[in-house]
């Protein structure tokens, strides 16, 4: 069993959903978490529920796409949890996203897609790294979407920019810290379980070769393979979790 006592994860944009997951599956494993989210109800009730289980856990309330926010925030965990071992970007839906087409897109809207996708991961990566590279050991898992990999036509364009521009830094990122002990993988997210109704559940369901959508749990499992001593030989990867929608 993959164990991570004694690391400590910060996971963002954890308040609820997918992010909750991943925390939720980290705690399980040992790690001490920082739940981040922008949403400081959202985030103390996912910490007080990974409390109530038995982890060590506390609320991180900030904006990522706010660089000095972030730097603020982080040092505020580092001194109550630790040092940071293991950070997931994985905030990157906006306030009231909604579809949209690059062409009925005015330009003022583009920068809350890229802000947060690309910009939050850079704000919170330059936050951990210096540190992870010091102590010789650190992993970053950035959580992305196909839809930095596939050509849609679903109006989502300017947020696959920004997911995809954050999988290119991870690439990069993790050649340029692969001699310190530190990783750097990003997971592609297929269709997720978004509590829809019954029925378009089970439409979008049989589009995915296994036949179901996938769940946060899906997703913290692999992130805590990611976290683990026994990944230290996966790096730079774009990891496809979509239950076989994309194959490579």
């Amino acid at each position: 069993m993959i164990d991570l006592d004694g690391r400590t994860a910060l996971v963002t944009g954890a308040g609820r959903s997918v992010g909750a997951g991943i925390a939720g599956t980290l705690a399980a494993r040992g790690a001490a978490v920082a739940v981040n989210d922008v949403d400081a109800d959202r985030a103390e009730d996912v910490a007080r529920s990974l409390r109530e289980s038995g982890a060590e856990a506390r609320a991180a309330v900030f904006d990522v796409r706010d660089g000095a926010a972030v730097a603020d925030g982080i040092a505020v965990v580092e001194r109550g949890l630790g040092p940071v071992d293991v950070l997931v970007n994985n905030a990157g839906v906006p306030p009231g996203m909604g579809l949209a087409r690059f062409r009925e897109m005015p330009p003022e809207a583009w920068a809350s897609f890229v802000d947060l996708n690309l910009y939050g991961v850079l704000h919170c990566t330059k936050a951990v790294i210096d540190g992870m590279c010091d102590r010789g050991w650190g992993r970053v898992v950035t959580i992305s979407s196909g839809a930095a990999q596939v050509g849609l036509g679903l109006g989502v364009s300017i947020y696959a920019a920004g997911k995809g521009g954050a999988t290119s830094f991870m690439r990069h990122l993790a050649i340029e810290v692969a001699g310190k002990g530190v990783t750097a993988n990003t997971l592609a997210l297929g269709l997720m379980d978004n509590q829809r109704d019954t029925e378009s559940v089970k439409a979008l369901a049989a589009t995915v070769p296994v036949g179901r959508l996938g769940t946060p749990e899906d997703v913290g499992a692999i992130v805590a393979f990611l976290a683990s001593d026994e990944a230290s030989w996966i790096t730079g990867q774009t990891i496809g979790v979509n239950g076989g929608s994309t194959t490579s």
